[in-house]
């Protein structure tokens, strides 16, 4: 019988390696497990205010009207900062994604009375589609997207502005260039975010994963959902 000092190490590498790689796909299932339930209540939060003609009446015929659509931007700025994320528990977070999720609903509540229903079914699935695959990409590929992101978050920038200028220009050929620029960045950002988390889950930590799988979940449904906007002004059937 011998005895070989070497095998021993190598069990542990590989043991560790195998821990490593079954947290991080737990990670990333909590991520689109999490963003999915979000997709979820914003699609049964617009469609019951949609098809309820006194809330429809209420959010989009009064004045309450600019309150709902801005609420998910204010949610936005002042309910994820980085500060409050860090005081949050999981728990916590998780509950003021869900409510962020219902006041998007609200907000998106439009779409189902501007497109007809099979047409928001079936730019739904083509996103989801194009997501998966995006998503996928961006987990599987060797390549380092951080300086795509970067230049794909000018580009963010510059529709944001684009689109806010355009509210008060009411511009098809405005509007047609930034749902094009749009499809094309939310798409791409989709893999770079995709990245940026496989990249920065921490083995052992955690309370932090947890956050950061939440945080994660909340940047990936903006980019589902944007791009879901994006594609109905290409496909969708305006009722």
């Amino acid at each position: 019988m011998s005895y070989d000092p070497i095998q021993p190490s190598h069990q542990t590498a590989y043991t560790g390696a195998c821990d490593i790689d079954a947290g991080l796909q737990a990670f990333m299932q909590s991520v689109y497990h999490t963003m999915g339930l979000g997709l979820v209540v914003t699609g049964l939060v617009a469609f019951g205010v949609a098809n309820t003609p006194a809330l429809a009446h209420l959010f989009f015929q009064t004045p309450l009207m600019w309150p709902a659509m801005l609420a998910p931007m204010v949610f936005i700025l002042f309910g994820f900062t980085p500060a409050r994320i860090q005081r949050m528990s999981p728990e916590k977070l998780k509950f003021t994604f869900i409510m962020f999720s219902a006041t998007m609903g609200l907000s998106m509540a439009s779409i189902f009375m501007i497109y007809t229903g099979a047409s928001v079914a079936r730019v739904f699935f083509i996103t989801a589609a194009t997501f998966a695959a995006t998503s996928l990409y961006g987990y599987t590929t060797k390549r380092d997207l951080t300086g795509v992101g970067s230049f794909l978050f000018m580009g963010l920038i510059g529709i944001v502005l684009a689109s806010l200028v355009n509210i008060f220009m009411q511009s098809p050929m405005t509007q047609f260039v930034i749902s094009a620029a749009g499809v094309l960045i939310f798409t791409g950002l989709t893999a770079w975010d995709t990245q940026r988390l496989k990249n920065t889950y921490a083995d052992g930590n955690t309370e932090g994963n947890a956050k950061m799988a939440i945080a994660g979940a909340l940047s990936l449904y903006l980019n589902f959902i944007n791009l879901l906007q994006m594609l109905l002004h290409f496909m969708g059937d305006r009722k």
